[in-house]
């Protein structure tokens, strides 16, 4: 007998989701927790399959919500539905796929999905055979509804379906021609389902859609003046991934192509077609073999960009406003999910001018600080200079022209530049301010790429810009803001005279400070993201004006509403980074802290907006290092409180995770991160701190080493490292219960994700073996099992490459003995692996470690010497210890050597580097 719903269950499962929809939120709880309550029940999901399917004059709204809950109960607990729940479902869910209403074909389409994808195609075949019958129904709602789940398990399972095999045959290859043979129907909805199931296929290596690639094209171009809106962006879309995946097939008709892509950008009545066809520039000019089929079209796809870069009608109408909105506090859907910035411990390299001799700067080897998930791409995030208003935060026409233009400038350089310099001039210089803020926006677009044939004419454009800075149009003034920072680094370029500095430089600065305080939020945050721009560039130039930027930045506390002071945050910050210890001087503390603090006090440890001001006073404490010692013990404590908090709440949900939602670790990163800096910052005076912090830093640190998310153990070998550093006492007692698990997560070929825990973790241990000496023999040969074929390795990043260098050089500055026996296996890759990294400490101190296990084991580097001379050289000025070590080893070895061998190493390097080593070492 089938089964049947309880009446007064169902009655009551039904209430509950009638009042789902209440606006009373005590109500809308009570009916959460109640629903929640029912997963207890074996034949819940039964109960609302019934509602969905089964009860066709009950509200849609109801039915639909019985779907959803259902399409989420099969993805969060399908393991936990008996074989008869299961069946239930399969034998009941297709009956509504045909149903009166669009939104009941649309979940019940969702469900099909959702339990195939979980269970997977071949384990319940008779679904893809019911999809592909109902395909060609004559009943258009059925048909509707079966393309629908179709192409919602296209775009889920694209790869899982190429694959597949039923019976040792593949259903791709009867549904390809099945959805080509729909994509000429009378039906616009069912057109455009079949051209989206197919563009799922298009890939090199796919043979079910690449034998029938002529049709589809044909088709393609048929359709290409549909009727229906969503048929021709699907067919922009199916063009884009062509030229992605399958130029070749696209090139024999490219001049037709093009014409079309040309004639869709300039869709105006429908932004989205127009949007995907953009979409085609900016492929089309990233792929540096299909520039050559661009070059001949760029007289006629350029003015289309710069038009499509002009704000539209309802633009204007949503956001051309002369209104001063500083006081207007931000809607919540005006503030974006914060990312994490990335701070790489990478050591910095030699430029060619280096290597001949010129001083290069030192740098200091950063290690990695935790970035989130980067979702977004570059090209989006550079272009967001106009996303205050929730409607324009997504990407959209302006912008995808304005980043193809970009690629395009850097793919074609003065080419394009000779094309665009009319259409430019004539928008920039336009009575008409919309031209003009689309022709400054352009001129933004093109800094990168063609930088060089634009020069010459930066000093009227950049005096046009700061002028700009005054337009009485927001819009105007922010652009002009965004523009100035892509071109920061021309105002304060490494050639530049003072009278240059002066004449650009200080008025560009001046001119973003002021748009920072403008009483437009719009302007703000354009003239403070672009003022962060201009500080990376100018870096201890910005030194003689920190009274004055400080002054300003620290006013805009007082002014900027909620969004715009996180931006503020990610100022201050950049400014600690570019001007290091200058910041600390009193006078800058005691304007600067105060502000940061009030911010500090007034928000909870569980506030979104803590975590930019974690990262700015990350930046602050290690740029002011002892000047922070004030403010230190409250910061401290607070991050160890919120490190505390954060594992606590992590371990409940690792052991309830149906009744615990996973926790955010971005605050537990940056909490690490900041007590990375306080101990970096505050060196040996960090002592005091960890020795009364409760619970101990090094117990939670321990935890952290072994969190199951990468970027938080990132951040905690980090710590580990700075530890090692500024307080090793308190932490030599724990080394042996440290060193097992951080020589664990040294890997020769790590994934992606793990890069920069074994990046941190070679950079920890390389701090660790210069505080313990001696004894750190016990670790060495672990250590160098691990770190060894890291360097020998093709694969390994360059940056985890180098870092094992130099923790291998310091494993043999304090055991020798252990490191010399291998020098012939990695010597010359640990050679060529720090020679072009310019003068610093850790290369420094690495050096003397191998020099010292070479003098244990001349004969290691014998193979290799002609390696070893050439990174000698290419020092520019090493210290005397280091000096008198090189020569030590090169008079000995010349000693050993004939003079005709000796000739011979010296034979394969340049003569600039021969020419050094004769000078400084007399060889």
């Amino acid at each position: 007998m089938a089964w049947q719903p309880n009446a007064g269950g169902l009655d009551e499962l039904l209430a509950c989701l009638r009042s789902s929809g209440s606006p009373d939120t005590k109500v809308q709880e009570s009916v959460n927790e109640r629903l929640e309550q029912f997963n207890n029940v074996p034949e819940y999901n039964q109960y609302l399959t019934y509602i969905l399917t089964q009860l066709p004059a009950e509200d849609v709204t109801v039915r639909s919500m019985a779907g959803l809950l259902l399409k989420n109960n099969i993805r969060l607990r399908l393991q936990t539905f008996s074989p008869e729940v299961v069946a239930y479902v399969k034998a009941n869910i297709f009956s509504a796929i045909g149903d009166a209403t669009s939104m009941i074909r649309n979940t019940v389409s969702t469900v099909i999905d959702t339990l195939l994808v979980e269970l997977s195609p071949e384990n319940w075949t008779e679904a893809l055979s019911n999809l592909m019958e109902l395909v060609d129904s004559q009943d258009q709602l059925s048909q509707e509804g079966a393309f629908s789940a179709l192409d919602k398990l296209c775009q889920d399972i694209p790869k899982k379906l190429e694959q597949l095999q039923i019976g040792g045959q593949r259903p791709l290859d009867f549904m390809v021609p099945k959805f080509l043979a729909h994509i000429d129907s009378p039906y616009p909805k069912i057109r455009n389902y079949a051209l989206s199931c197919a563009i799922q296929f298009i890939s090199p290596d796919n043979n079910a859609l690449t034998v029938h690639l002529e049709q589809f094209i044909v088709a393609l171009f048929k359709h290409a003046s549909d009727d229906s809106i969503d048929v021709r962006k699907t067919v922009c879309q199916a063009l884009v991934q062509l030229l992605a995946t399958r130029p070749d097939v696209l090139i024999p008709h490219m001049g037709s192509v093009v014409e079309f892509m040309l004639y869709s950008t300039q869709d105006t009545d429908n932004e989205e077609v127009a949007l995907e066809a953009c979409e085609f520039w900016l492929t089309f000019a990233e792929d540096p073999e299909l520039v050559n089929h661009l070059r001949p079209f760029l007289p006629k796809v350029i003015p289309v960009l710069l038009q499509s870069m002009v704000y539209s009608e309802d633009d204007v109408l949503l956001l051309d406003t002369d209104e001063d909105d500083a006081a207007v506090p931000d809607k919540a859907s005006d503030i974006k999910p914060h990312l994490l910035s990335s701070k790489t411990h990478t050591n910095e390299r030699l430029e060619d001018g280096d290597a001949n001799g010129q001083q290069p700067g030192g740098a200091h080897m950063s290690r990695e600080r935790a970035d989130d998930e980067e979702d977004e791409e570059e090209d989006e995030e550079d272009y967001d200079e106009d996303d205050d208003d929730e409607a324009y935060t997504e990407w959209n026409l302006r912008k995808c022209a304005a980043a193809a233009l970009d690629v395009m400038a850097v793919a074609f350089e003065a080419e394009m530049l000779d094309v665009l310099l009319p259409y430019l001039k004539e928008k920039l210089f336009s009575s008409d301010w919309l031209d003009r803020e689309s022709g400054i926006l352009a001129l933004g677009a093109i800094a990168e790429g063609c930088i060089t044939g634009i020069e010459p004419h930066l000093p009227i454009l950049m005096n046009f810009l700061i002028n700009s800075l005054g337009d009485s149009k927001p819009l105007v003034r922010s652009i002009a803001c965004w523009t100035i920072g892509r071109y920061s680094s021309w105002t304060i370029k490494d050639d530049a005279t003072p009278e240059h500095k002066q004449q650009f430089f200080v008025p560009a600065m001046e001119g973003l400070l002021k748009m920072c305080l403008d009483n437009n939020k719009r302007v703000q945050e354009a003239g403070c993201s672009a003022f962060a721009t201009l500080e990376e560039e100018a870096g201890p130039e910005l030194e003689p004006f920190l009274g004055s930027i400080l002054g300003n930045l620290v006013y805009a506390f007082n002014k900027y509403q909620q969004k715009n002071l996180l931006i503020l945050y990610d100022a201050i910050g950049t400014l600690a980074d570019a001007v290091g210890s200058s910041l600390n001087n009193q006078s800058y503390i005691d304007i600067l802290m105060p502000p940061l603090i009030a911010k500090w006090g007034a928000l909870s440890d569980s506030d979104p907006d803590i975590i930019p001001l974690l990262e700015c006073m990350s930046s602050v404490v290690i740029a002011v290092g002892p000047g922070f010692v004030t403010y230190a013990q409250p910061v401290f404590a607070r991050c160890v409180a919120i490190v505390k908090q954060s594992l606590i709440d992590f371990q409940q949900y690792q052991q309830d995770p149906i009744n615990f939602d996973e926790p955010d670790k971005t605050f537990l990163i940056v909490s690490l991160d900041l007590l990375s800096g306080l101990t970096q910052g505050l060196n040996t005076a960090i002592t005091e701190l960890y020795s009364a912090s409760e619970p101990p830093v090094l117990t939670l640190l321990s935890v952290c080493l072994q969190h199951p998310d990468a970027p938080v153990r990132q951040s905690s070998y980090a710590l580990l490292g700075d530890t090692a550093i500024s307080c090793f006492p308190i932490l030599k007692p724990l080394v042996p219960q440290f060193m097992p698990v951080l020589i664990s997560h040294i890997q020769s070929e790590p994934r992606l994700a793990e890069v920069s825990v074994c990046n941190n973790a070679a950079w920890a241990a390389g701090e660790i073996a210069l505080q313990a000496g001696a004894d750190m023999e016990p670790w060495v040969n672990p250590l160098m099992e691990r770190l060894v074929p890291i360097l020998l390795s093709s694969k390994a990043a360059r940056s985890l490459t180098e870092n094992s260098a130099v923790t291998i050089g310091r494993l043999a500055i304090v055991c020798p003995q252990l490191v010399a026996p291998h020098l012939d296996v990695f010597v010359s890759a640990w050679c060529q692996a720090l020679a072009d990294i310019k003068d610093n400490d850790e290369k420094e101190s690495a050096f003397r470690g191998i020099c010292a296990a070479i003098q244990v084991n001349p004969g290691g580097i014998s193979a290799a010497f002609g390696y070893f001379l050439n990174a000698v050289a290419r020092w520019t000025r090493p210290s005397d210890q280091l000096n008198e070590m090189f020569k030590t080893i090169l008079v000995a070895f010349k000693g050993m050597s004939e003079g005709p061998a000796w000739d011979a190493q010296l034979a394969h390097l340049p003569p600039i580097i021969v020419q050094r080593l004769r000078e400084r070492y007399g060889v």
